[in-house]
């Protein structure tokens, strides 16, 4: 999917974020090591050169501001308003819930499948 795009714009929790889910699926047992490491590597070498946007005041202010429209994670909260200020041309998860708000809030979006 990545290699279709001009560019790639990341929030600066996006790697952290993905780490933690790969490793709560490796502790359930959904990933092998093999798989975990494959998969992190995968993820470093898809955002080696991606924009990454960090957490300023006006990502704040607007993490703030969706928060107080939807029912989302904070983190979730900050995906957004990164993509937002980045002025993103799309943006892509696979949490229906922080699509929405996206929506909502003004992007234009791709639901992944989850898993």
């Amino acid at each position: 999917m990545l290699s279709s795009v001009l560019s790639l714009g990341v929030s600066v929790i996006c790697p952290s974020e993905v780490v933690s889910a790969l490793c709560r699926r490796r502790r359930e047992g959904k990933l092998s090591p093999q798989q975990y490491l494959k998969a992190k590597q995968a993820l470093f070498e898809d955002i080696e050169d991606a924009s990454v946007v960090n957490i300023t005041d006006q990502v704040i202010a607007r993490a703030v501001e969706i928060l107080e429209r939807w029912p989302l994670r904070s983190s979730d909260s900050l995906h957004i308003a990164s993509a937002a200020e980045w002025s993103a041309e799309l943006f892509v998860s696979a949490d229906e819930r922080q699509c929405t708000a996206a929506r909502t809030y003004g992007l234009r979006t791709e639901k992944l499948p989850a898993g």
